[in-house]
């Protein structure tokens, strides 16, 4: 596990671009700790070590993802998540809350939420939506990026025009949240689901509109026509 972990980090260290190191704060309002690479070669150097370790079992590529999380670091987190979802295959249902755990222990800001949540909880849901549920108990916690997970989990398949009463039910446990990342959170997921049931989002807009935080609203009728999201809008 050391040696592996070693290369990563040599790879990681020997890419940092200075342009980029000091651009990356700026994108987050917390201090965020990172190398400074670009995206696309994180996510090179992330296919090309998975392709080192794909022959272990997913329980000690698992225990490789968690020494990733632990780390702190954005860059090592992104590679933990695309990890993470080339073992999707894979999923079992207990491995819901190592999923779970790895959200509330080691999540500290959006791109790491949303990178994982968007495509492995996301698949994991899709594989299992008994679990949906469990989801929906993401919004009762006191952890920011907890509550924002229980949105941006379902993304992709309210895209799809799956689970929309679960769409509501985390809408409904998360309107008037005063997280702006949560109030973003889980009105990119309105916005998804519109894209499939465009008319039950925006009457779902209509009904809540005058408690749901304007930040909210504005994602969420972001792919609607001018009609709809001028009337929306009014107040």
């Amino acid at each position: 596990m050391k040696d592996i972990i070693y290369k990563l980090r040599t790879q990681l260290t020997e890419s940092i671009d200075a342009g980029s190191k000091e651009r990356s704060q700026g994108f987050f309002k917390e201090k965020i700790d990172f190398y400074g690479v670009k995206v696309p070669v994180v996510n090179q150097i992330s296919q090309d070590s998975f392709k080192e370790i794909e022959a272990l079992g997913k329980a000690e590529i698992f225990s490789l993802i968690e020494f990733l999380w632990q780390s702190g670091k954005l860059e090592e987190s992104f590679i933990a998540c695309h990890w993470t979802y080339s073992l999707r295959k894979s999923f079992e249902p207990n491995d819901f809350e190592v999923f779970k755990n790895w959200i509330d222990l080691y999540v500290n800001n959006w791109a790491s939420c949303d990178t994982f949540c968007n495509h492995s909880v996301g698949e994991f849901i899709q594989m299992y939506p008994d679990f949906l549920m469990e989801i929906k108990k993401f919004t009762e916690s006191n952890n920011r990026w907890m509550r924002r997970a229980s949105a941006v989990t379902l993304i992709i398949p309210a895209r799809k025009g799956l689970f929309l009463a679960a769409v509501f039910d985390i809408a409904d446990k998360l309107l008037t949240d005063t997280d702006d990342l949560v109030q973003k959170g889980y009105g990119w997921m309105l916005k998804a689901a519109s894209q499939s049931h465009q008319q039950e989002v925006f009457d779902y807009v209509m009904k809540k509109k005058s408690i749901m935080p304007r930040t909210s609203l504005r994602y969420a009728i972001e792919k609607m026509p001018a009609e709809m999201k001028k009337l929306a809008m009014n107040k």
